[in-house]
């Protein structure tokens, strides 16, 4: 079964990455968008990103009274905490009538909190709870984009508290411009004039749609950990909020036949058919994102989400084409080169160049930038860098980790030989610095 499936698997590949010479733009286009398609259903059928959205869905039911009591309480002070309960009722609507009895409990919940009676510890773990969710959500992207680390507490306290109680506010401005908009005597105007008064009814229509795109592009801008590109945002926005809003619609019809169910669980049927459609939010808003990594890092299609193996020879020619990228871009004195940039100018895997600059920070031999986006600049002149550094800091990657060759015990011959090919890789390199690699490369 594994067999026919990989051979399978072979045969579809085989299609999609031919020889692009003689093909023409418009059919590279198709399969570049085809790959990414198809790269994008495998890694969802992988099971990382499901289980990324199950763990979403635990976290959303914790979350989801203290998120919306945090957001209620800034347009409450503001008058408009009213106009952001359509937006509950909206998401909740697949689940049909008993979606709205679900909108109007959780209401009922926030109208109970007080934040007078909560006190200070009360009122942290409030935040904590919600910041949390905004936290694991951060996690789940950074996965999909490969990005290690987190943003500093500073900045997370910062930036989530700033999505959490503004972006309400700019939601609710932007729906109340959209309405004044809509009732102005110039708009009303051209509505008795056809064909305006027809095409403006069609935008009303695709307004919510336009909304959760939108909501979608800034979600995948701004929440992972990393320089995301707008086009590529938008790309990921647009499918994955069609999809959310026709998933909607498919959900609820599937609710309205579900009356077996309604049958067999009773009462908690309305919660099993809630958790479902919180996973199918979830997973389709992660696949949005797992479409935007791909439209940014194409050079990724091909690398195994489990990993990647590559050889002894790949990682030693990348990294000395990286230490030349950087010491020339140092020379000229311009902004040291970002991750992403590094990935566009050498066409090689965003994991692969990601692994290799790590295993060059680890050894000291490279520096983080204080920019945004993180550069990369050499930990020390350049004229004391040696290339054998370089080099060896990718051939001894992972001893440390795993299995190092001190470990390993050598017959006398065996001895000899490993001897004299590592002596014969000094002799080439001798005490060879960036420097000179430079000057040669400039010659």
């Amino acid at each position: 079964m594994n067999d026919n499936k990989s051979k399978l698997q072979m045969k579809i590949e085989g299609l999609l990455w031919p020889d692009e010479t003689n093909l023409s733009p418009l059919y590279c286009l198709f399969l570049r968008v085809t790959r990414i398609c198809y790269i994008s259903l495998l890694d969802m059928l992988g099971g990382q990103l499901s289980l990324r959205a199950m763990s979403l869905v635990y976290t959303t039911l914790l979350s989801i009274v203290p998120l919306l009591a945090l957001s209620f309480s800034v347009l409450k002070a503001m008058g408009a905490h009213n106009q952001i309960e359509p937006f509950l009722f909206q998401f909740l609507s697949p689940l049909g009538a008993q979606g709205i009895d679900i909108g109007n409990n959780i209401i009922g919940f926030i109208d109970n909190i007080k934040v007078g009676v909560l006190g200070s510890v009360g009122l942290g773990l409030l935040i904590y709870t919600v910041l949390s969710l905004v936290q694991k959500i951060e996690s789940a992207f950074n996965m999909i984009w490969h990005v290690k680390t987190l943003r500093s507490i500073g900045e997370r306290f910062s930036n989530y508290l700033s999505v959490i109680l503004i972006g309400p506010v700019i939601m609710v401005s932007a729906l109340g411009m959209t309405a004044t908009v809509m009732s102005s005597d110039f708009v009303q105007y051209f509505m008795a004039i056809e064909p305006f008064g027809s095409l403006i009814i069609l935008a009303t229509k695709l307004l919510p749609y336009l909304l959760v795109m939108s909501v979608f592009t800034f979600i995948y801008m701004f929440v992972p950990n990393t320089r995301v590109h707008f086009l590529a945002a938008v790309s990921g926005g647009v499918i994955a909020g069609f999809i959310w809003q026709a998933s909607g619609i498919l959900f609820a019809t599937f609710v309205a036949s579900s009356t077996k169910y309604t049958a067999i669980y009773s009462s908690f049927a309305v919660v099993i058919m809630l958790l479902i459609w919180l996973y199918v939010s979830w997973l389709i808003l992660l696949f949005g994102a797992n479409l935007t990594f791909y439209v940014q890092n194409p050079s990724s299609l091909r690398v195994n989400r489990e990993g990647f193996e590559i050889s002894n020879r790949v990682k030693e020619r990348l990294a000395l084409i990286l230490i030349e990228m950087i010491g020339q871009r140092y020379q000229l004195g311009k902004a040291p080169y970002s991750l992403d940039e590094f990935v566009d100018k050498t066409k090689v895997p965003h994991e692969v160049v990601h692994y290799v600059v790590s295993q060059l920070i680890e050894k000291k031999l490279l520096i983080e930038s204080n920019t945004q986006p993180v550069g990369f600049l050499p930990a020390k002149s350049m004229d004391n860098l040696l290339l054998s550094e370089v080099v060896n800091a990718v051939r001894s990657a992972e001893e440390r980790n795993f299995l190092s060759v001190e470990a390993l015990v050598l017959s006398p011959n065996v001895q000899k030989l490993v001897d004299s090919l590592d002596n014969s890789q000094q002799a080439v390199l001798s005490k060879k610095t960036v420097h000179e690699l430079l000057c040669s490369s400039s010659v």
